[in-house]
């Protein structure tokens, strides 16, 4: 991966890590409205709703559907927790 995809992102459900990964971006389905997470964004907490994180690693877009959960954006790491 380039050195400016640096975004790790982190998915779990109450059973098990689902995703850890290196990645270049994140889209999330937050409660207000889908919203995309770059490298340096600033610290957020966020409720989601059902729908797809999207997310870009090195072999290309992924996509993995939540029913509802939250994220956590700080210091370039993603944590989503939902069920799925």
């Amino acid at each position: 991966m380039k050195k400016q995809e640096n975004i790790f992102l982190s998915v779990l459900t109450p059973e098990k890590t689902v995703v850890e990964v290196q990645v270049s971006k994140v889209e999330l389905p937050a409660s207000k409205g889908r919203f995309v997470v770059l490298r340096d964004h600033a610290p957020v907490i966020t409720s989601l709703e059902e729908g797809d994180v999207v997310y870009e690693t090195a072999g290309g877009e992924e996509r993995l559907h939540v029913l509802i959960g939250f994220a956590e954006v700080n210091e370039n790491v993603v944590t989503v927790c939902a069920r799925i």
